[in-house]
């Protein structure tokens, strides 16, 4: 049985380990974040099937509040992504270069 259906989901568990493993953010801290993300979405009708989308919001949001990085520069990585996708052919690996941030 596979924990996580893509790449990107073990990557974004990855980082809250290691923001917690570093003493960055606390369990507790993590725990709150993510019981947030959840309950905003339940109204949601895609909520059943988002629970890694739901922890990749809740990563941004606690990294943003720790000022671990800005709003500004999560919203230029999300950007740099999509433009990274958009070009990568189906089933391909996604590779960002230096110049989808520069936009």
């Amino acid at each position: 049985m596979r924990v996580f259906a893509e790449p990107w989901e073990a990557r974004a568990f990855a980082m809250v380990r290691a923001l917690q493993d570093a003493g960055l953010v606390t369990p507790t801290e993590w725990t709150a974040a993510l019981a947030e993300e959840v309950r905003r979405a339940q109204d949601s009708p895609a909520a059943a099937d988002a629970s890694y989308h739901h922890w990749l919001s809740a990563l941004e949001s606690v990294v943003a509040a720790k000022n671990l990085a800005t709003t500004d520069t999560l919203s230029a990585s999300r950007a740099a992504w999509a433009r990274a996708a958009h070009r990568t052919p189906h089933g391909d690996p996604i590779e960002l270069h230096p110049d989808d941030f520069d936009r």
